[in-house]
């Protein structure tokens, strides 16, 4: 009758272990599977026949098995064990877990382990959505900053040289000269309302992952950076060499480009050696799928022992200008890298500097 009774509570206690959704197992000292309830039998895609009084823990886990050992040999310790793992299963299917082993232990002998395995990978899948929706939520801030940061810079540009022509077409009194000033402004107007453009279509693609690039002649657009900044070229008496090939493409953001040319053009002018007149030299190498651009001037120079590591960081500034806002440079490097470039610089003080600039063409 007593045999019959527990043979009873041994058969309810193992109906039960089966309804429940943990995985429930046991192992003992020599690492021999003697209980495991549906749960942990399904996960791993065996019988109870193969598994229990039979399989080890070794043959069950495979390649895990490895990992596992220091929590399996805590346990037999003594020591109580909670860890997360990633578990793949016979289908191929990936599945995330949290295992807790507890000793058992009788009279001071620890004779083996239970084992609680909770299948997490809904919580695990719902926290790598918050991450993904994090970084994307960042990275689109990212994006609406920069953004920001582009009609600043853009828009600064085209003031500085709406405001100067307009200067001068009110001081001069010359028919010749007041055309050729208003030529200088339509040239301007057409360019800014070119770039406005292009802003707005990157406001159109801002939810989107990537900006898709196009493809673009570089030369046209180094053409239209020194016609945009005439007025700044003129006033410090610069001389522009665009040696770039007329037949040069790249892949790239239309208000990127713009922006990036402006800001190196810009920074040559705005740090000139204050005893000799701008020498700007763009140059161009086109190689495989890589277009070099490299961007040179004579001006003061930048110390790269003392600013090297700072140069591209955000509000950095180095020559103790007054209206230096040390946000050119990062928004440059951020640009160039979401086309999948990268830029580099050699520059030595009272000499000037040589910004490498590498761009795609595919």
């Amino acid at each position: 009758m007593k045999m019959e009774s527990e043979h009873n509570i041994d058969s309810l206690g193992l109906l039960v272990a089966d309804h429940i959704s943990a995985m429930l197992a046991y192992w003992d000292k020599d690492l021999i599977c003697r209980f495991a309830n549906a749960a942990y039998i399904d996960w791993f895609g065996k019988t109870r026949e193969e598994m229990v009084d039979k399989i080890t823990i070794k043959e069950l886990l495979g390649p895990l098995y490895e990992k596992n050992i220091p929590y399996i040999f805590g346990a037999l310790k003594g020591e109580n064990q909670t860890f997360e793992r990633e578990i793949p299963l016979p289908s191929g299917c990936l599945r995330y877990s949290i295992a807790n082993y507890f000793p058992d232990i009788v009279d001071g002998d620890v004779r083996g382990f239970f084992v609680h395995v909770a299948d997490i990978t809904p919580i695990k899948i719902l926290e790598n959505e918050l991450i993904k929706s994090n970084e994307t939520i960042s990275e689109q801030n990212k994006r609406l900053m920069n953004f920001a940061n582009i009609v600043t810079h853009n828009l600064k540009n085209f003031a500085h040289g709406f405001s100067g022509m307009l200067e001068l077409l009110v001081e001069t009194d010359s028919t010749e000269t007041q055309t050729e000033i208003i030529e200088y402004l339509k040239t301007i107007s057409n360019n800014f309302t070119e770039t406005i453009k292009n802003l707005n279509e990157i406001v159109h693609v801002q939810n989107m992952s990537n900006i898709e690039p196009i493809v673009i002649n570089l030369y046209d657009y180094v053409v239209k950076a020194i016609s945009t900044l005439s007025m700044q070229i003129n006033d410090s008496n610069a001389i522009i060499k665009n040696n770039v090939d007329a037949k040069t493409i790249i892949l790239g953001n239309p208000a990127y480009i713009e922006s990036i040319l402006a800001n190196f053009l810009t920074n040559a002018i705005k740090y000139k050696h204050p005893d000799r007149a701008p020498i700007i030299e763009l140059n161009c190498v086109a190689e495989n799928d890589d277009v070099e651009l490299t961007i040179s001037d004579n001006g003061k120079g930048i110390n790269l022992e003392k600013h090297g590591k700072d140069l591209f960081g955000m509000y950095k500034t180095f020559h103790g200008n007054k209206d230096a806002q040390g946000i050119g440079l990062y928004i440059t490097k951020y640009q160039i890298e979401a086309m999948g470039g990268q830029v580099q610089v050699e520059s030595e003080v009272n000499k000037g500097s040589k910004f490498i600039i590498h761009l795609k063409q595919k």
